[in-house]
Order: C-alpha cells, then structure tokens, then sequence
C-alpha cells in the first residue's frame, strides 16, 4: 500500500519501526489487536511519552496506530476502532535550519574548489564534482534529495533551463535548474566516465566505480556535513540535504516569489506547507534586528 502511495524506502522503513513499536508494547502488555480500547490507548501515549521520545514522533506513532485500525475495521478484521474518539494530536511546527545566502555560497564553493583540483586524483576529483553537481541541483531547483537522487542519467544534457521531477505520490511538476548547476552537471559526468571509461545508463547521481548504483542517502548526508565543516558553516552536524531545500524556498520567498508558485516549485500538497517560509522571514528578520539595530547594540554595551 506505501508503495501503491509513492512512499519513499525511508518513509516505510519509519512507518514499519513505528507499527513494530506499538506491536511490542502490546506483546509486553498482554495484550491483542481486538481488545484495546480508549484507556489502553492513553496508556500507550503515555508509555511512548515515558520514553522521551519528541512530541512529531509521538504524534507519528499515533498516527501509524490510527491507520492500523481503520485497515482492521476495513477488512473487518476488527471489532471497534479505539482511536476513533481520540482527539487528534498535533505535531508542532519547527522551524528549519535555513543558510543565509553567504552561507549557502560558501558551501558550494567549498565544494567547486575541491572537484577543481586535479592533485587529490581523478577518482576523488570525480567525487567531488559529484558533490558540487548534487549542491548545485539541490539549491537550484529546491527539490527533494530523494527526488535528486531518483533523477535518470540523461536528465539535465547541456542548456537544460528546467527539469520534470517525479515527487512524491508519484506527481510529476517543472523546476529550474541555472546554468552553474548544469555546468557541474557537466563536469561531474566528463570525470565519472574518465575514470570508469564508460557512460552511466540509468542514474544521474551514482556511485565513482560503479555506475549501476545510484548515489545513497546516507552517503550524501555525510557529503554535505564534511562540506559544511570544510566551509566553516556554524553547527556543521546539523546541516543535511533537505536544508538546501529550505535554502532554495526561503531566498525565492525573499527575492518576492509567491507562495502559490512557491508551492507548485517545492511540490507542496497545499499551500499551508508552504507558508512556513513565511515565518522563517519573519524569524530572520526579528534575528536581523536584534543582532545589527543599532539601539540593541548600545544596550549590549550599557
């Protein structure tokens, strides 16, 4: 069913530890599917609450147990569904790392420096014109690193101006793509096929030596936390692929891009999603004032 939806491995894998984690505690309880009710509920809201876990995975797991018991009540498979009365729980909206424009080039230039220079090797060289290539795409066009790294070799040829994305639920939509992204395209594709002596036939973004593997997730988040340690970007470690994303939407937001073309860029459901980098300018502005007015600056000093 994930799957049928256009859910990530990773959205499943999340999913699947969340519906194994209500399944323990009701093995640990004693307990099956047909007898829980609203009080067995709470006690489990409570015991995750015990755990520490943060409020969004709480409200996830909630959400998980909710799904499992509508498909229970579906398939008739089950007597009552004990969420039904249950309030619904909200997740609280966090506002994401954002690099300001000066931190954002100093990551790409960091990254371009190092896949222009020949004496690290041509295997290296090609790593890091890859890593450029992949910061370049990500900020330019805002879209998903699971999007990026599900692109197809052949989709940015030189003069490409705009990219079709596959995004989630399978929906397809056009995002930009400047000629600096495309140039380290380029680049990153001349010096994989120097070093393997062979032209990739389904990735964009793959492995150096082999070239049948797409890039991972997992190595690009550990890509661009070594490049933002190498760029002297403050809290290195919390730095990911995403934040690009939230790169991209804030300085287009800033730059006067309305949030319903905003929208359709980062493939938002709906525009309330995209409304959060609206109060990222406003936060920025509230940290603008308060670190550079001069007022504040004298009475730091008082």
């Amino acid at each position: 069913m994930a799957t049928e939806l256009g859910a990530s491995v990773g959205t499943i894998d999340t999913y699947t530890d969340d519906l194994n984690c209500y399944l323990a505690w009701l093995d640990e309880n004693s307990l099956g599917l047909n007898e829980i009710g609203l009080e067995q509920m709470r006690d489990y809201i409570a015991a995750l609450d015990g755990r520490d876990y943060a409020s969004s995975t709480i409200a996830r797991r909630i959400t998980v147990v909710r799904g499992l018991h509508k498909l229970l009540i579906a398939e008739e498979l089950g007597p009552r569904d004990p969420t039904s009365t249950m309030p619904a729980v909200k997740r609280p909206r966090k506002l994401p790392i954002v690099l300001s424009i000066a931190e954002t080039e100093a990551l790409l230039e960091t990254a371009h420096a190092l896949a222009a220079d020949p004496s690290v090797g041509l295997y290296r060289q090609a790593g890091y014109a890859r890593r450029a290539a992949l910061f370049e795409t990500l900020y330019a066009s805002g879209m998903r690193i699971s999007e990026a790294l599900s692109l197809q070799s052949d989709a940015a040829p030189p003069g490409t101006r705009m990219l079709l994305v596959r995004g989630k639920g399978d929906k397809q939509r056009l995002v930009p793509l400047h000629e600096r992204a495309t140039a380290a395209i380029a680049l990153w594709q001349k010096l994989a096929h120097a070093y393997s002596g062979s032209k990739p036939t389904q990735w964009l973004f793959h492995s150096v030596r082999n070239s049948t593997k797409p890039l991972t997730r997992q190595a690009a988040v550990l890509e661009i936390k070594e490049a933002a340690v190498a760029a002297g970007l403050a809290s290195p470690e919390r730095v990911s692929p995403h934040v690009l994303r939230h790169a991209f939407a804030t300085h287009m937001h800033s730059g006067g891009t309305a949030l319903r073309v905003l929208q359709e860029l980062l493939g938002h459901a709906g525009v309330e999603t995209t409304q959060i980098y609206t109060h990222l300018d406003t936060s920025r502005l509230h940290q603008m004032v308060r670190d550079l007015h001069p007022l504040n600056a004298q009475a730091g000093s008082a």
